[in-house]
């Protein structure tokens, strides 16, 4: 399909489908459905844009029933798209529908109306957390000349920064002197390939580790910042 046109027809089918009288271009708007307890309002696309929610909001001040209608989307991306443009959709009590292209095909993926999404406790605890244990705010204005500074590379950082210091150490001594409690299971999970293994639980820095203290470097606070809590780290090497 190369037009928007092109979606009335199997749109309209399915309104008189469900006994509903239908016409296009009524007003500003590209079908409207007569013959139920409110006015169906139907506003087209090729594509989802942000263009088709501001006309569909705008309908909403002449009835509840508004429906979204697009291309089915295709491709990789698919999915990903369908499923959030459903989510904004109900948000917005607007209906959405798809149009698939081989065949015609309208599938309803929303209902106009109230939506009252459910709070999720895991997304919600994973927020809680990341934000006590992210140190001071070194993604203020946005993300660093290498990225995003997660709790997780924070702690990273205060183990290479202890071994860069005080060189090999057992992970028991880097977690007690840097209050990173997961010390061991970080170096040894080495996902950044920072660290190697000496010994049974004995690591020192790598090469790759000394570079990353330098690229990160200002991504913890400063020492006596009120932001850093890590206790002062005495040499314990690998005693």
């Amino acid at each position: 399909m190369q037009r928007e046109s092109e979606l009335y027809a199997p749109l309209k089918a399915f309104f008189e489908a469900r006994g509903l009288t239908v016409k296009g271009e009524i007003g500003a708007a590209d079908l409207v459905a007569m013959g139920g307890d409110e006015p169906v309002i139907v506003e087209m696309k090729l594509k989802f844009s942000l263009a088709l929610y501001h006309q569909g909001i705008e309908r909403l001040k002449v009835t509840p029933q508004v429906y979204l209608a697009v291309m089915r989307p295709e491709g990789r991306a698919a999915r990903r798209m369908i499923k959030e443009n459903t989510a904004m959709s109900r948000r917005l009590g607007l209906g959405l529908m798809v149009v698939r292209a081989r065949d015609l095909f309208v599938e309803v993926l929303a209902e106009p109306g109230p939506y009252a999404p459910r709070i999720s406790k895991v997304k919600r605890k994973r927020i809680e957390a990341e934000f006590a244990r992210r140190q001071g705010d070194p993604n203020a204005g946005g993300a660093t000349r290498h990225g995003i500074v997660t709790g997780y590379r924070q702690d990273a950082l205060r183990c290479a920064a202890y071994l860069a210091e005080y060189g090999a150490a057992k992970g028991a001594a880097v977690a007690k002197d840097t209050g990173v409690p997961v010390a061991t299971r970080l170096m040894a999970s080495n996902h950044y390939g920072w660290f190697e293994r000496v010994e049974i639980g004995v690591y020192r820095l790598s090469e790759a580790g000394k570079k990353g203290l330098a690229d990160w470097d200002g991504a913890l606070p400063e020492e006596g910042d009120p932001a850093d809590h890590s206790a002062d780290r005495p040499t314990r090497g690998t005693e």
